[in-house]
């Protein structure tokens, strides 16, 4: 199977985003939070506990009354949701027969009690699962979400559930006169990659330090005259004031060399000249340049492996207030009606 376009887009509800399992209508075997773990499920053979034996993933006791069992997850980042995985693996005669998702948008940090009356809108009707495999749907919605449901009928047992989706974090959360602007968590993305066979380049973007070399973005050895590169959209056009290139944990494998440019309408700036980096080091550059730019490409030399990205610059106000307007003409209408009841600043410089 070819894999979808939207598998590249980050997990908008992975634990390394902060997101977060906050209720489910049962958990007996297995535990809720395993759904949204970032690492892949295992399973070994012969390993009971006191309830059977024990899964990587979320299952619910078998059923013997109607209904069908739910839970629902906090999205690290809210955002557009593009394509869902429902991974079953591991579980044979005990997976879901099938499953649907719902999502809604909604302000603040409400309950899981308060998240039952809310405005969930479908995304994916119920569909048939297969067992042990992880059954990919692409989803055709233009809205932003914070939190999203996944049902399944009646019982039964799921590894992980991934949420691929374009970050649509919130504006007015953000300071813009210095902001991370390539910040998964802020809206920032990765557009183009020459290599990640190691590591993927999503990885750059994440919050907090890299823990160990598997958490940052590490290419193949290059075995000819070119370059690896990575490319990012920013979160918001803006003027770059300072840069982290944190190569922490690559030793015997982190890039020679370095440079940064940036991308004004079809044009491509200077913004960091080729400079040398250091193995296990995190780099901070101050940036001369004063151009807005859009998109910033870092390109390595020759090849080899980095754990994060930090690109902090200013976003101009006129830019602000129409990142704020795209924001607030994704919001779901209940959501949308809440910010214009509650929010007396929305909308105002």
């Amino acid at each position: 199977m070819t894999d979808p376009q939207w598998l590249r887009l980050p997990d908008l509800a992975s634990r390394a985003l902060g997101g977060s399992v906050v209720s489910a209508n049962d958990e007996f075997f297995a535990e809720r939070e395993n759904l949204i773990r970032s690492e892949a499920p295992v399973f070994n053979r012969y390993t009971f506990g006191a309830k059977g034996q024990v899964y990587d993933g979320w299952e619910t006791r078998r059923r013997r009354t109607e209904g069908h069992d739910h839970a629902v997850v906090r999205l690290g980042v809210p955002g557009v949701v593009r394509g869902v995985i429902i991974d079953t693996s591991f579980f044979t005669g005990n997976f879901p027969p099938s499953a649907s998702v719902e999502a809604c948008g909604v302000e603040g940090y409400p309950s899981p009690l308060e998240l039952e009356s809310a405005d969930w809108q479908p995304l994916l009707p119920a569909k048939a699962l297969t067992g042990d495999s992880a059954n990919f749907f692409a989803i055709e919605d233009s809205l932003r979400y914070t939190h999203v449901r996944l049902s399944i009928y009646p019982d039964g047992g799921v590894a992980r559930f991934r949420v691929h989706g374009e970050p649509v974090p919130d504006p007015r959360l953000l300071d813009l006169s210095s902001v991370d602007l390539a910040a998964l968590e802020n809206g920032g993305r990765v557009t183009g990659c020459s290599n990640m066979f190691y590591g993927s380049p999503q990885n750059l973007l994440l919050p907090g330090l890299a823990r160990v070399m598997g958490e940052g973005w590490e290419t193949s050895r290059r075995r000819d005259d070119g370059n690896d590169w990575v490319s990012i959209r920013l979160a918001a056009p803006g003027v770059i004031r300072l840069a982290e290139l944190d190569t922490s944990h690559f030793k015997g494998n982190a890039p020679g060399f370095g440079t940064l440019r940036g991308l004004i309408g079809g044009s491509w700036v200077e913004l960091l000249p080729r400079t040398r980096l250091q193995p296990d080091t995190r780099h901070r550059f101050r940036l001369a340049a004063t151009d807005v730019v859009s998109e910033v490409r870092m390109d390595v030399f020759p090849d080899g492996g980095m754990a994060r990205l930090r690109l902090f610059g200013a976003v101009p106000e006129e830019l602000r207030k129409q990142l704020v307007a795209g924001w607030f003409d994704r919001l779901p209408d209940a959501q949308a009606r809440e910010v214009l009841a509650t929010d007396p600043h929305f909308g105002r410089p």
